[in-house]
């Protein structure tokens, strides 16, 4: 039996763009004909698929209808770690299988959510645009400032899913000198410092001074973060999600915000993105949104882009890997 690895014949790429442009797609377009589209709508998705035996996604959808349409497909690579946006039910049903892409952005977004917690207790960025406004030139004294500063050193850093991600968040969180809560659903080893405690969904919210979410979206936790649980945080806290938008119900969370009933958020993910101008989060105080950006370090994306490469050239060898609906 001839072990070379095959050539896939035609590789699309649906939304190249989502990559950047300071990467490069010689490692995937080395093994086959590779198309690269930098976004795809909905509507012209079949049409660019055709034909391809390799599908490379991130965000453009491919449900059922999509991929019963597509005879020729063999396999679908996601650009991400989440794949949420392919039906891998339907896939698994035609044989296809779905690979993503895991563990490549655990120091990029341990480190976006570190800064974002930095500045909801520290404000750096706060104090730093009401110098430029000339605020600190007009003052009579050497300094001022019109937020409270305050310090993470001795406060409870809450962590809801403990993968890689929320792993190297508790141990950057530790590193400040924080106490650490982390809510799984099922044991896992503990890690080796302390203070660290597994704690209920419930009790980590009620003692956190910061909670970070670092969950998959599930059918059963969408809106998990709802006004009542939100109830049980200390009106000083902060929440910080950077997992995936529908985890959160946003109209309670800008309630909360705007009720005084928290210390603040920041998120770099909402339910529907790009974020829609009537988001209720834009309007509501002490609320920092980032535009989907803490996976994106150019570290993380060239991870991305090699685990991804890594992936089609093991299909191509007859041996797929990093399958997450059971196709092999």
């Amino acid at each position: 039996m001839d072990a070379t690895p095959r050539i896939a014949q035609r590789i699309v790429v649906l939304d190249a763009f989502t990559m950047g442009q300071d990467v490069y797609w010689e490692l995937i377009g080395d093994q086959g004909e590779l198309v690269l589209y930098d976004r795809t709508e909905p509507r012209d998705v079949q049409e660019r698929a055709r034909g391809a035996q390799v599908l490379f996604t991130n965000k453009t959808v491919l449900d059922a209808g999509t991929i019963n349409a597509l005879p020729d497909l063999k396999c679908i690579c996601v650009l991400a770690t989440g794949y949420n946006v392919v039906d891998i039910a339907a896939a698994a049903a035609r044989g296809i299988p779905v690979c993503n892409v895991p563990g490549y952005s655990p120091p990029a977004v341990a480190q976006h959510v570190m800064a974002v917690t930095l500045e909801l207790f520290g404000k750096a960025c706060r104090h730093a645009q009401a110098v430029a406004q000339g605020r600190w030139s007009a003052q009579p004294d050497f300094c001022f400032w019109d937020a409270p500063i305050t310090e993470l050193a001795n406060k409870t850093f809450g962590i809801v899913g403990f993968g890689a991600i929320g792993r190297r968040v508790g141990e950057l969180a530790h590193a400040f000198g924080m106490n650490v809560l982390c809510h799984v659903p099922r044991p896992k080893e503990l890690p080796d410092y302390g203070p660290f405690a597994f704690a209920t969904l419930a009790d980590l919210f009620e003692d956190s001074d910061v909670v970070s979410l670092h969950c998959p979206l599930t059918a059963e936790n969408e809106n998990m973060v709802d006004a009542k649980l939100l109830s049980r945080m200390k009106p000083t806290a902060f929440l910080v999600n950077t997992a995936r938008g529908p985890l959160v119900d946003e109209t309670a969370l800008a309630a909360a915000l705007t009720a005084g009933k928290l210390g603040g958020a920041a998120l770099d993910v909402v339910r529907e993105e790009p974020i829609r101008p009537d988001n209720p989060l834009l309007s509501a105080p002490n609320c920092l949104i980032t535009p989907h950006v803490a996976w994106a370090s150019v570290e993380a994306r060239r991870r991305l882009m090699g685990i991804a490469a890594a992936n089609l050239r093991a299909f191509l060898a007859g041996s797929p890997q990093n399958v997450v609906n059971g196709v092999g």
